[in-house]
């Protein structure tokens, strides 16, 4: 390439050398004088002198030539770090004096000046690029020729001699810049596919940060509540304390009344005894018969009892001395239980969520092999069909719904399932398809479920599956609601209860719960009360 930036190529070539008193001729290529001058001497014979690179003819002879003075252009390119910045490149056709290039064209391999760029070629094959431009690597390292061409088969630009002799032949090839439109078309759809998710993932970071926001709020307002149920349960546990304390002290009171007004009684029994113990002593000493035999007291009935050794008093005695007995144990007991049971009745009724038995399935939604038992509590997947009349709200697939939907508040369910079989269980709005692939729980936008199929466990919405990495070790779940917080969580009640996955989303309808089965059965067990509403 003729250039007037030296240090990119200052090889003479003819002597295939650095220039040394560089000489350019008209046409604008450089030589070494000496060089030049004996190809133009060998030329005077014919009176037609040629340049020995673009085979320009000119008459003039050595007048053609300018000598040019470039000092130490001999040492330039041996002395200049080839990764020096900031090189300046000058226009190839400005022969006379230099001009500091603008572009670059890849097919004449010449830089332009202003001037020159405005009169270059202006067709696709001329393809103009930025000065920093490196040849090199838009020259083919085996033949020296511009890349034009690129191989499909082995992803890698090629040029015609590549094409026509080299191990390319017979390759399917495109064209460099029908190529560079493909990719670049293919990268702008990487480019919109990338764009979308980064957009996706900003809108889940920001409803994150939202929630992260909303968190410690919301977690207050449950801490005080909590708080103020713990200081009720206390005070209720005191009270109950109380109750069944004041209740054993009742109890000992009234037994120690009756044991000392029994040994009252037998006190006084007592000395009665000892009055007639002695006064019997007394006559059984006397020597006198008329005191004895005169003696009335001695012919009374009590004598006359103790003779026949009756023991009437002694067995009214034994007889209260039952009826006092021991502490009513069983008394206290009651107590106790009742005032725990009244706890529990109030803990259970904090911030009430309503009766357990208002959460009934709909029959009315059961798909044709759904059998819901008689408390509307159970759902049973049946080979049977069941023959029922197909409405609006029933489901084509094995499906069934609750009648109660829920709009408001935060609230918990949970359920048990059948261990083998297939199931999906969760939430959906009420506006879901009844009918059609996109009316399975799960398989659409309206809906959200926790799934078991062949072992293997899972969580879904709008079609995509979030297989979990530990399978089912019980078969109670919890489905826990917080609508206005958009949450929707999911929890393996065994020991310790396990969180599986938590969906958060704006809820903008009424949700039922779900159900879809096969081969299995489902049902709603019990609420948890430990819920906030």
């Amino acid at each position: 390439m003729a250039s007037a930036d030296l240090r990119s190529e200052p090889i003479c070539s003819i002597c295939l050398m650095v220039y040394r008193d560089p000489a350019t001729l008209r046409c604008g290529h450089n030589f070494c004088r000496v060089c030049i001058d004996d190809v133009l001497d060998t030329q005077e014979a014919s009176g037609v002198y040629t340049c020995p690179e673009c085979r320009e003819e000119f008459y003039e002879g050595q007048d053609s030539i300018k000598y040019t003075t470039l000092p130490n252009i001999s040492e330039g390119p041996l002395s200049v770090n080839p990764d020096q910045e900031n090189t300046v490149s000058f226009c190839t056709y400005c022969i006379h004096s230099s001009i500091p290039a603008v572009k670059l064209c890849l097919l004449c391999e010449s830089f332009l000046c202003d001037g020159h760029l405005r009169v270059h070629s202006k067709s696709a094959e001329h393809v103009l690029t930025d000065i920093s431009a490196c040849l090199d690597n838009r020259k083919c390292p085996f033949h020296n020729e511009m890349l034009r061409y690129v191989c499909c088969e082995d992803s890698t630009c090629i040029c015609v001699s590549c094409l026509a002799f080299g191990d390319h032949r017979g390759h399917q090839v495109a064209l460099l810049d029908d190529a560079f439109e493909k990719k670049k078309e293919k990268l702008r759809t990487v480019l919109e596919i990338l764009t979308s998710k980064t957009e996706e993932d900003e809108k889940v970071i920001e409803s994150l940060q939202k929630l992260r926001s909303e968190v410690p709020e919301k977690a207050s307002g449950v801490t005080e509540r909590v708080t103020c149920l713990f200081v009720d349960i206390r005070r209720q546990l005191e009270d109950l304390e109380k109750r069944v304390l004041g209740e054993i002290s009742r109890q000992e009171e009234k037994i120690s009344l009756s044991i000392s007004d029994l040994i009252q009684r037998l006190e006084v029994k007592k000395d009665a005894l000892a009055r007639k113990l002695h006064h019997i002593e007394e006559l059984c000493n006397t020597t006198d018969p008329m005191t004895l035999l005169q003696d009335k007291e001695s012919e009374s009935e009590d004598f006359g009892a103790a003779e026949r050794n009756d023991n009437v008093d002694t067995e009214d005695e034994n007889d209260k001395l039952h009826e006092i007995g021991e502490l009513d144990e069983g008394l206290i007991s009651e107590t106790l239980y009742t005032g725990i049971v009244d706890i529990i009745t109030y803990v259970k009724n904090f911030c009430p969520l309503g009766n357990d038995s208002t959460v009934l399935l709909d029959i009315n939604t059961a798909g044709a092999k759904i059998i819901v038992s008689e408390d509307l509590k159970t759902a049973t997947w049946s080979a049977v069909n069941q023959n029922r009349s197909e409405t609006p709200a029933r489901f084509q697939y094995n499906q069934v719904l609750t009648t109660r939907n829920f709009s408001s508040g935060q609230h918990s369910w949970d359920v048990e399932t059948s261990e083998s079989g297939n199931w999906r269980l969760g939430m959906t709005y009420s506006s879901m398809e009844r009918r059609g692939q996109r009316s399975v729980i799960g398989d659409n936008n309206k809906s959200w479920c926790l799934r078991r199929c062949n072992n293997q466990c899972s969580v879904i919405h709008d079609s995509k599956d979030i297989v979990l990495s530990d399978k089912f070790s019980s078969q109670r779940f919890r489905i826990y609601l917080d609508y206005p917080g958009g949450c929707l969580s999911f929890y393996e009640l065994c020991e310790p209860v396990r969180h599986l996955h938590t969906f958060n989303a704006t809820f903008n309808e009424p949700l039922h719960l779900a159900f879809l089965l096969s081969n299995a059965w489902v049902r709603i067990s019990s609420r948890n009360f430990w819920t906030i509403s």
